[in-house]
């Protein structure tokens, strides 16, 4: 049986995992569990199987409730954000403006009310949507066609919201662990205020297969080298990330 051709970004996040989770271990099981979920780069590239995703963060969590429910024509009919309007003046639903923030400027840790100076600068190479010279996207048709495209693939996913790691269901998975880092890098986050002693037990505890994410410098797990990383792309944005790596489980 062929593989399902893996899908793209939802929405980019400050830390997602998409472009490196080629490089982490497959998961071995049907169902993956991502308890920090943000925007499920792991889950992404391995879609059609059975995914929970589990987000503290209700703006992360009602996209992704609004992602699995959507219709393609919906979001085909969302409309593209002009200058000087925010979010605020569209006439779409809470879902819908959360969606569309996270696309006004790549990599935050927050949806944006109004769009990036960068996601302008696009326009000048060929609109919003469009590649920048980076490689980036911004919001507007060639995202809108993206999602439209990709929805009716994760329909099957279930999503809890505004829940922590603990929320999880003690079953046998795929466990792709991605938690606030414990160095610097994880301060930006809305909710980063982790104990990472009881996080450690928690994820020795799980049943399956674990693949936990740090960076370097981490001592919580015994973790080992992994991968340099290279930053989100963007203005202002740029530099590496010295990746570690725990994997663990237990039958």
């Amino acid at each position: 049986m062929s593989m399902a051709p893996s899908l793209r970004p939802f929405f980019s996040f400050f830390g997602g995992k998409w472009r490196s989770a080629p490089h982490y271990p497959k998961p071995i099981y049907d169902t993956i569990i991502e308890p920090f979920a943000g925007s499920a780069g792991y889950s992404v590239r391995y879609a059609d199987r059975k995914v929970l995703l589990i987000e503290r963060d209700p703006r992360i969590g009602l996209v992704w409730c609004y992602l699995t429910s959507v219709r393609p024509s919906e979001i085909l009919a969302l409309p593209d954000i002009r200058p000087g309007q925010s979010v605020d003046d569209l006439h779409v639903n809470e879902e819908a403006r959360l969606l569309i923030g996270w696309w006004l400027n790549a990599g935050n840790t927050h949806p944006c009310k109004s769009p990036s100076s960068w996601m302008w600068h696009s326009k000048e190479n060929g609109g919003p949507g469009w590649t920048t010279g980076g490689g980036a996207l911004h919001w507007g048709p060639r995202v809108r066609a993206r999602l439209a495209s990709q929805v009716e693939r994760i329909q099957h996913w279930r999503v809890i919201v505004g829940a922590d790691y603990t929320a999880a269901p003690d079953i046998k998975a795929t466990w792709f662990i991605d938690p606030p880092y414990a160095n610097a890098a994880g301060a930006g986050y809305r909710h980063h205020d982790v104990n990472y002693r009881q996080l450690a037990r928690w994820c020795r505890s799980r049943k399956g297969q674990v693949i936990v994410c740090e960076n370097e410098g981490a001592t919580w797990l015994p973790f080992e080298p992994f991968k340099v990383v290279k930053g989100t792309e963007g203005k202002g944005r740029s530099g590496v990330s010295r990746e570690v790596i725990w994997l663990g489980g237990r039958v």
